[in-house]
């Protein structure tokens, strides 16, 4: 699945924020106020706005340029070290400004629960050269970059000067532009590709426009898209998420069902993980499933935090794990296309498999290797006794489905009434086509239909000799 994307480069550009956690237990009230007193057990910094984006990005694999504004402080020293163990996050185009604090927020918890939170940040802008130095250095990464990133906390980095340039730059280097918004309207990113707003600020954008349905949601992102022009992902909460594109598409994905401990970050996991997939060349609805999974994956978390590759990779395995084995090609086309979405290699073979022996095993588990679902297609009675006679199948279709269906190795059994499964294979696009190496790859049938869109056609080696022919002679 997603271990096997080539992630791309990224520019993050935003408030950078350290996010510093006191961690303890509060067995008691103080006698000098009516305040509960924590007995402190351990501290940890990590990273936060702008640079826990860069991070998610990087977990995923992606290189990540990070530009923002820290001070001349120990907390900017801290900031680099919890960005030490991704080596592919650039620091150094980080503003460092004489007059700028680096921002903090320091969150004090008990057990799972936070108390309270303390923030230190500027409360005057930064200075016009720090402004012209940061949109020098986001210029100069945007000519090299896939996509751009822009991390908005309203704390001063993102100013309409700054956007604007971005903006302009992003263009002139037909680089996409994805923004987490925190304008109260969109209209300040104009030119943007695509935005995320979270349900609060969904509603201050639209005027408090109901946001309840699918359809409220689906009207909603009209309007908010009409005030920037691009496309719209709504993060809904435990109602999961929203894509709204202009060009028509639209697809509403749930939130997996899961315990929420800290909702803190969940959203730089998702602009992080939209980012990283269309960096490796995927779709935006692809983009929008697996990010729905990286997103319950953070909120399962203490405080902000980062979703590895690996297990986002796992949690995304999980939730097309069920078989659906043998169904009507509607039903099957709806499941494979959720496969895909979240990030699935579809494998397909076909054949009678009248008697299944040691060669059809061999050539399913080679199939099996070249991706994530394997979809066997099986011939139909009448299909395989215009092929092999009137005496054949040895076992009607239904039974050679239930046997299919059992190796442990395949995902969907389907039955086609054609001679060939050529219709089949243009309605499910697979990624490979495979058949056995007694094949010539210029003979497999789809192959060209398969290498047109760009998937590819692999032979596997069989056992010789092994044939249901074979069996039926040996047995007459």
């Amino acid at each position: 699945m997603i271990d096997n994307f080539k992630f791309g480069h990224i520019t993050v550009i935003g408030d950078i924020i350290l996010d510093h956690y006191i961690m303890g237990e509060v067995h008691r009230v103080s006698p000098e106020a009516p305040v509960p007193v924590l007995l402190r057990s351990s501290q940890t910094s990590r990273p936060g706005g702008a640079a826990n984006v860069a991070a998610n990005a990087a977990a995923l694999g992606c290189h990540v340029t990070l530009i923002g504004i820290v001070g001349p402080d120990k907390e900017a020293r801290i900031l680099q070290e919890t960005l030490h163990p991704w080596p592919q996050i650039d620091t150094s185009s980080l503003i460092t400004s004489e007059n700028w604090d680096t921002i903090t927020k320091t969150r004090i918890v008990s057990g799972r629960q936070q108390i309270v939170r303390i923030d230190h940040e500027q409360t005057t802008p930064p200075s016009q050269e720090t402004y012209y130095r940061l949109i020098e250095a986001t210029c100069r990464a945007i000519e090299h970059t896939d996509i751009v990133v822009c991390s908005d906390y309203a704390k001063g980095a993102l100013s309409d000067a700054v956007i604007n340039a971005i903006m302009q730059a992003a263009q002139a280097h037909s680089v996409p532009v994805i923004v987490d918004p925190k304008r109260p309207d969109f209209s300040a990113y104009r030119g943007a590709s695509l935005i995320t707003p979270n349900l609060k600020e969904m509603a201050l954008a639209t005027q408090n426009m109901p946001l309840e349905t699918d359809q409220e949601v689906e009207r909603a992102s009209q309007k908010a898209s009409e005030q920037f022009g691009g496309d719209v992902l709504l993060t809904r909460s435990e109602a999961g998420m929203s894509l709204w594109c202009r060009n028509g598409r639209i697809l509403h994905r749930a939130a997996r069902k899961s315990e929420v401990f800290d909702v803190s970050g969940a959203g730089d996991t998702v602009i992080a993980t939209i980012a990283s997939i269309l960096s490796a060349g995927q779709t935006l609805e692809m983009a929008t499933t697996i990010a729905t999974t990286a997103a319950s994956i953070a909120v399962r978390k203490l405080g902000t935090s980062v979703v590895s590759r690996d297990e986002l990779n796992q949690e995304l395995k999980e939730e097309i794990e069920d078989k659906d084995l043998l169904m009507p090609i509607d039903r099957a086309l709806t499941i494979i296309n959720e496969w895909k979405r979240h990030g699935a290699t579809i494998v397909f073979t076909n054949g009678c498999f009248d008697l299944l022996h040691p060669g059809h095993i061999s050539l399913i588990e080679g199939a099996a290797k070249q991706g994530d679902k394997l979809i066997v297609a099986l011939n139909s009675d009448q299909s395989v006794k215009r092929l092999k006679g009137a005496q054949r199948p040895l076992q009607n279709e239904h039974a050679r489905a239930k046997i299919m269906s059992a190796l442990r190795h395949v995902d969907m059994v389907l039955i086609f009434e054609e001679d060939t499964p050529l219709e089949l294979i243009k309605k499910i696009k697979p990624h490979t086509l495979v058949k056995g190496a007694d094949y010539k790859e210029e003979d497999v049938v789809g192959g060209d239909v398969v290498k047109e869109y760009g998937g590819k056609v692999a032979l596997i080696t069989i056992i010789e000799g092994q044939s249901t022919t074979h069996i039926v002679k040996r047995m007459s």
